[in-house]
């Protein structure tokens, strides 16, 4: 189980929050700004996505009760999109192939997706209904971060990325952000999702 428990841990908030924002950072200071903001809108939207799904879900989701889906597994789309729209932009270096490069993105964002979600399911902190949800939403983010980021600037040295993603992988893993606590409570006390109480 601790093995499990160190895995899922790279697709913690505390984790990915910090690399999605150095990854951008990066992709600014290179003179990348298209790929800078292709990178912060799909990682925001995938992040935010999830987040308005768990609010719905935690508020209403029993008042649906076959799909034993209570809260999306953000670990899950968090890794999909972080980690496979690296892949995807790593990628972009080599290929300019759009059908092969976003048939990779997908195929890197989906392996985490599996990978992270049968981690939640392993460690019980999800159902496969939920790590399917914030699966889909991640691999969606992981495309869109791909296909909308267009040519990497000449300035931009990989490197660069997975030197500083390695350093924050190694600073910050382990640490966890209390989030799902937070939501849950949103969910059950702001209006009007408080209403399907």
């Amino acid at each position: 189980m601790h093995y499990l428990r160190f895995l899922t841990d790279f697709g913690d908030q505390a984790v990915i929050l910090p690399l999605a924002a150095t990854v951008a950072l990066i992709f600014l200071i290179s003179g990348w700004r298209r790929g800078a903001l292709a990178w912060t809108v799909a990682v925001s939207a995938t992040l935010g996505v999830v987040l308005l799904l768990k609010l719905a879900f935690l508020a209403c989701g029993h008042l649906i009760s076959d799909l034993r889906l209570e809260s999306p597994s953000g670990h899950t789309a968090a890794a999909a999109v972080v980690y496979g729209g690296l892949a995807g932009i790593a990628l972009r270096t080599v290929t300019r192939n759009r059908y092969w490069l976003l048939g990779c993105t997908f195929a890197v964002a989906l392996l985490c997706a599996v990978v992270f979600g049968a981690t939640r399911i392993r460690l019980g902190a999800h159902s496969m209904p939920e790590v399917l949800a914030g699966g889909m939403v991640g691999v969606g983010g992981a495309i869109s971060s791909t296909a909308l980021a267009g040519v990497p600037a000449p300035a931009l040295k990989l490197s660069y990325v997975l030197v500083a993603g390695l350093l924050i992988l190694l600073l910050l893993h382990g640490l966890h952000l209390p989030a799902e606590t937070t939501i849950k409570s949103i969910a059950v006390t702001i209006w009007p999702l408080s209403a399907c109480r």
